[in-house]
């Protein structure tokens, strides 16, 4: 028998970390090596245990999933990435899968269909829940620049301009035009709207 497909789980909520680790063992060939609570411990776990496939989740304080994603990729250029989330929004599928990861599943998947995913993204394959592909497609790409994702995901809490210019290194006029230019292209009434609409469809 070959040997078992090693896995790090990376959640911020340590029950769901238990769970599927728990479903997942009880498969032959999967076993746990790792196990991380957020983006930057992932990249801590993956450099040490080497694993074959990283489960991830997106959204985690700190780092979120994405850019763990690219940073797992970095320091273990083997490892395979499937993100298991909640959020299971085309943006989310676009942003993962440019930053390198290999699937994208919902956390309701059975867990025989996860299994039969980690098994897959070893392969070598390419895994997406089939309804977010299509949704993906005819969503169309994110609208929003570089730097409308930033400051819009700056202003979601409804910090000033002047403390979100500040943080970006940018003045308070170019907040405000990057800001506008993302209330267009959102079609919305204001920066909170527009931060709204963007998180829910995954644009940031």
């Amino acid at each position: 028998m070959s040997d078992p497909i090693r896995l790090l789980l990376v959640d911020d909520q340590a029950l769901v970390r238990g769970a599927m680790g728990a479903l997942l063992e009880l498969e032959d060939d999967l076993t746990v090596v790792a196990e991380a609570a957020d983006g930057a411990e992932a990249a801590d776990r993956a450099a040490q245990a080497q694993p074959d496939v990283c489960l991830m989740d997106i959204q985690m304080p700190g780092i979120d999933g994405v850019a763990a994603t690219r940073a797992v990729c970095e320091v273990s250029p083997s490892t395979r990435v499937l993100i298991v989330t909640t959020f299971a929004r085309p943006g989310y599928l676009r942003q993962a899968l440019d930053a390198g990861a290999s699937g994208f599943i919902a956390k309701d998947t059975p867990a025989a269909q996860l299994a039969h995913a980690v098994r897959r993204v070893h392969q070598g394959l390419r895994v997406v829940d089939p309804a977010l592909a299509e949704a993906s497609l005819f969503e169309g790409a994110n609208p929003l620049s570089e730097r409308e994702q930033q400051v819009l995901r700056l202003s979601a809490d409804g910090r000033a301009i002047a403390q979100i210019a500040a943080e970006v290194f940018l003045s308070a006029g170019t907040v405000r035009n990057h800001l506008s230019s993302a209330i267009g292209k959102t079609a919305t009434e204001n920066r909170a709207q527009a931060a709204r609409i963007a998180r829910d469809k995954g644009w940031i």
